[in-house]
């Protein structure tokens, strides 16, 4: 009798073991200002590639995807306080950051670029970068290069809450040009009507700064996201679905 009643409870626990996995959340943050990367739709859906893939990686992963809204200088404090699970915002592995947070496998890598006028003499020559305002987004590696590289040679770098924030003020004549992902600046930018006049000028490279490519950041204790995530990310190489995901929003490789 007594080994029935332990082989029922045994049996009842595994069924709630696997239920509670089968309706595991998973909470990504992210700073939806960064197209392709993340940004909102007109009816203010979240729409993006790193949406697309965070979502893949939720079915891949058999959980559900829920995704917080933050500002992306407030996205490590916010993921150390629990406020979500992981980060999933065009986020580059940094050291800096390594010493904050754990990094899934690479998502990918892309260059970063200075954008200004058509006709702009800027370039990554600093002679033509000293006395001009350079916008850059708070938190992001670009404010990090630009404020440790030039401000201390004499350029005026000033930060905005994000990335979309900055062409207005670009357009405008407030800036003379924007240091940020070349991608987001082609997309989100350069190939809009807004943009029409503006180009890149300068691909800037620094591995020790921009780190080696994009992750989903984690808590350093968190192993059992990190090696949910990563295994779907390798399944999904195997199986097709990162490429199908690329393929919509990029003209070239971002995987090296």
């Amino acid at each position: 009798m007594k080994k029935h009643i332990l082989a029922s409870l045994i049996l009842a626990f595994s069924g709630l073991s696997h239920t509670v996995y089968a309706q595991q959340i998973l909470r990504l943050g992210v700073d939806p200002t960064f197209a392709p990367f993340e940004s909102k739709a007109t009816d203010g859906s979240l729409q993006g590639f790193d949406i697309d893939l965070g979502n893949a990686i939720c079915a891949q992963a058999k959980v559900t995807c829920q995704w917080v809204e933050i500002g992306f200088d407030a996205t490590i404090p916010a993921l150390n306080a629990r406020k979500f699970d992981a980060i999933l915002s065009a986020m580059a592995m940094t050291d800096k950051r390594r010493e904050q947070v754990a990094f899934s496998d690479m998502l990918y890598n892309t260059p970063n670029a200075l954008v200004a006028l058509n006709s702009s003499t800027l370039s990554k020559d600093m002679a033509s970068l000293r006395g001009k305002n350079i916008g850059v987004a708070q938190g992001t590696i670009h404010e990090t290069y630009a404020k440790d590289k030039w401000a201390s040679e004499g350029v005026n770098i000033i930060s905005y809450a994000n990335q979309m924030e900055i062409y207005p003020d670009l357009v405008s004549g407030r800036l003379d040009g924007s240091l940020t992902n070349i991608v987001s600046a082609e997309q989100g930018f350069l190939n809009q009507q807004q943009g029409k006049n503006f180009a890149v000028k300068a691909i800037i490279v620094d591995n020790k700064v921009f780190g080696e490519g994009t992750g989903i950041a984690l808590r350093k204790d968190d192993n059992q996201n990190l090696q949910l995530i990563n295994q779907a990310l390798a399944e999904m190489h195997k199986n097709g679905t990162y490429d199908r995901l690329a393929k919509k929003y990029f003209n070239y490789s971002v995987y090296p």
